[in-house]
């Protein structure tokens, strides 16, 4: 195949500083390597128009579009047109009218969807080649929200997942391939999808880049140094309602149990945007809450043990693959260890309940010869198999174009 590659997302691929902008930055590049790209995104924040240049170098032409709608407004607009809250809060004229111009007057022969908000901007009827990256499962995501929660906040989000659930299936029949982040959300989505489409479902997995995040680069002081401890660090988005259900269950159940036995044990939050209900928390029996912090990686190169006790992970936690690239033993949940493909005891401790979770950090604390061992192990591990050059190995077949010659991938 030939011709030009339009690519919609729904926040700024830069900078690659959180799950979903990682995966979408990533993909970006490879697309660039494969032809032109054209590019039509939101940003989020103020912040994110300080990269624009970041966007313009590297796109044929964009559009970036701030995403100022606030979600009551949405809310209300998508109760009134029948549609999910998710899609309304992603329309935007501005972009529609890129998109159609774009489509008009240059050779796109394939579009690459990152993220099911942005599947409305795909008009019907389009003749090139549609790839739609779901990411995740989010109507299932919705779904265990209700099945979590009470009254009217339960009935829109189980509104949201039954909705979402048909958009899913409408892009899946459309695409030519329907991409999730691991082998589990695509078994979960062929088991919710109806016909052919069904077929078409494949997993891209994320990758790391273990030359950024490389413990040998981050040998100066960190912000732990110092400090009695033992440190448990938890990183991530941190107004994200699983993220902050995973940080409060370390702060009431597993680090009063570690404190008994190491009463300087501290617990560090590490991430923007922390909830009221985490910050409550901040400087009380241990908990440090930073918020956002100009680089994670001193945190990973100065803690004893990174912890994601997840009760709902959606795809691989980007904060895991960090932790085993910095060579921090990582302890937590299966859910969070979905996708990664390494193997418990050997590359990181899995428990499931918190009794199970606080075993997995005491045996780290008992033995530190043998969390040494395990930190290079899952660095080893990530390094081997889980780059971002191999994960993407497969996207020209995927987008139907020839893969790029070396010099242009290191172009790129």
């Amino acid at each position: 195949m030939s011709g030009e590659i339009l690519f919609l997302a729904h926040r700024l691929p830069f900078p690659p500083n959180r799950g979903d902008k990682i995966r979408s930055h990533h993909i970006l590049k490879a697309l660039a390597a494969l032809a032109p790209v054209h590019v039509a995104t939101f940003a989020d924040t103020p912040d994110d128009w300080a990269h624009e240049g970041d966007l313009a170098a590297l796109a044929s032409s964009y559009s970036l579009v701030a995403r100022s709608r606030p979600l009551i407004v949405a809310g209300c607009e998508a109760l009134l047109r029948g549609e999910p809250v998710s899609i309304t809060a992603f329309g935007s004229a501005a972009l529609a009218n890129y998109v159609e111009e774009v489509l008009r007057t240059g050779p796109i022969s394939a579009i690459y969807v990152f993220s099911g908000q942005m599947g409305q901007y795909v008009p019907e009827g389009f003749s090139g080649r549609l790839v739609v990256d779901l990411v995740d499962v989010d109507s299932a995501k919705f779904e265990s929200y209700a099945a979590k929660g009470s009254g009217v906040r339960a009935w829109i989000d189980a509104r949201e997942g039954r909705l979402l659930q048909a958009e899913e299936q409408r892009l899946a029949n459309a695409s030519a391939v329907t991409l999730l982040v691991s082998e589990a959300e695509a078994d979960l989505l062929r088991s919710r999808l109806q016909g052919p489409a069904r077929e078409k479902v494949r997993a891209l997995g994320n990758g790391i880049d273990t030359v950024n995040f490389d413990p040998a680069a981050h040998m100066a002081e960190h912000p732990l140094e110092g400090e009695p401890g033992p440190h448990l660090v938890f990183t991530g988005q941190m107004d994200y309602a699983p993220n902050i259900e995973a940080a409060l269950r370390v702060i009431r159940h597993i680090l009063p149990e570690l404190r008994r036995e190491w009463p300087a044990a501290r617990f560090h939050v590490v991430g923007r945007a922390p909830s009221k209900e985490l910050l409550a928390h901040d400087g009380q029996g241990g908990v440090h809450i930073w918020g956002e912090v100009p680089d994670v990686r001193p945190f990973l190169a100065g803690a004893d043990i990174a912890i994601a006790p997840l009760a709902l992970a959606r795809g691989v936690q980007n904060k895991v693959l960090e932790a085993m690239a910095m060579a921090c033993p990582v302890v937590l949940t299966p859910g969070a260890a979905t996708g990664i493909g390494a193997q418990d005891g050997v590359h990181f401790c899995v428990g499931e309940s918190d009794a199970e979770l606080t075993q997995c950090v005491r045996a780290m604390l008992d033995d530190p010869a043998r969390a040494k061992a395990m930190g290079l192990a899952a660095r080893q591990f990530v390094v081997e198999q889980r780059g971002w050059e191999a994960m993407l190995a497969d996207l020209p077949e995927i987008m139907g174009f020839p893969r790029p010659d070396k010099a242009s991938r290191n172009a790129a």
